[in-house]
């Protein structure tokens, strides 16, 4: 049969079905894996999300038409069967499974392998084509487990408390944050969220995710802020907001971080790689597991990730997407001049 899904300018498209899947440009029906602005955006005529991700959703889009499908439900549209299948990204993110005339579609969205405590873990879903993100996908990204970056965090944060200067890490303020609070130990000192970050704190525990308590900064005086850490998007770095805590140390947690290059261009005394996406060996056991013969490869390192794959005896492609940086994380991607970091590494 001709390809369930095509990309049109508005956006990746299932012909059958005739809806959209994290379209770019506005469209009558929206299916959308997760609520990170390059992939639900606003203007759409109907939304269709994970349950668990319908309020955030509406945190961030405001008074959308958007109905939630509990993981594993299925809806059918136009003769396709729609079922969301967690992704492990972040609260609410879902992967698409689309089947029509007995040929199954499954488009990823972002996702990682790793579990957390914020979000249900990713599903493999068994399919004929598999839509995969390759945002780290080159073999020199690999993660190191989820405890021992919090470990070396609370470390890092407590040494900071003991000299009375202040931490701060950055961190996008949908997902990362709620990541990092997550595995932030309370008996350190206080713990203070950036006004971007709060809200969505809220929606993160009134989804059943366990957070331990936040402060606002006003909550607290400059005594107690120097022993506090700070949770802040990285839009607030070099702002005025930041003066009011003096003397502090800063670190940022993103997968890029395990690049020298972003490091310094951020200009932090710590970087932390914590990533919300799968690392290289994440993203192929993934693709391994859906049993997949055909896989396409967006956002990230398509050429690189569509040759290896095509090695390995697969029926591999590439669809260009808008899909970028999930939200405050623009700026942090490796830059042309990295490119040679990049590749020693790789070929190290």
């Amino acid at each position: 049969m001709a390809d369930m899904v095509v990309v049109r300018k508005e956006g990746l498209y299932c012909v059958p079905g005739g809806f959209y899947i994290d379209p770019w440009r506005p469209v009558e029906r929206a299916v959308i894996t997760h609520a990170h602005g390059d992939h639900a955006r606003y203007g759409h005529g109907r939304y269709l999300t994970a349950a668990s991700g319908v309020h955030v959703l509406r945190s961030r889009l405001g008074d959308i038409s958007v109905d939630g499908l509990e993981y594993g439900e299925t809806t059918v549209h136009n003769g396709v069967t729609i079922s969301l299948h967690p992704a492990g990204h972040v609260l609410g993110s879902a992967q698409v499974r689309m089947e029509c005339g007995g040929e199954v579609w499954v488009a990823s969205g972002d996702y990682k392998i790793e579990p957390d405590k914020t979000c249900a873990p990713f599903e493999p879903v068994r399919c004929h084509t598999f839509i995969t993100e390759s945002t780290f996908g080159l073999p020199i990204y690999r993660w190191e487990p989820e405890q021992s970056i919090f470990d070396d965090m609370n470390r890092w944060w407590r040494k900071n408390a003991g000299e009375g200067r202040c931490s701060v890490v950055f961190g996008y303020s949908f997902g990362k944050a709620q990541r990092i609070l997550s595995g932030l130990d309370p008996s350190i000192g206080p713990i203070v969220c950036h006004g971007a970050v709060e809200p969505l704190n809220r929606v993160y525990r009134e989804g059943g995710v366990h957070l331990p308590p936040t402060l606002m900064v006003s909550d607290l005086d400059k005594a107690a802020l120097k022993g506090a850490i700070v949770v802040a998007p990285p839009s607030a770095s070099g702002s005025p907001w930041m003066k009011r805590f003096g003397d502090y140390s800063d670190a940022f947690a993103s997968g890029w971080m395990q690049l020298r290059g972003a490091r310094r261009r951020r200009g932090v005394d710590r970087g932390f790689v914590l990533s919300d996406h799968a690392d290289w060996p994440g993203l192929m056991s993934a693709i391994a597991a859906t049993g997949a013969e055909r896989i396409i490869v967006t956002h990230g390192s398509i050429p690189v990730m569509v040759r290896w794959l095509c090695q390995q005896g697969l029926d591999a492609a590439g669809f260009d997407t808008e899909y970028g940086d999930d939200d405050d994380d623009v700026g942090i991607a490796p830059q042309p001049a990295e490119a040679v970091e990049v590749k020693e590494a790789n070929d190290a």
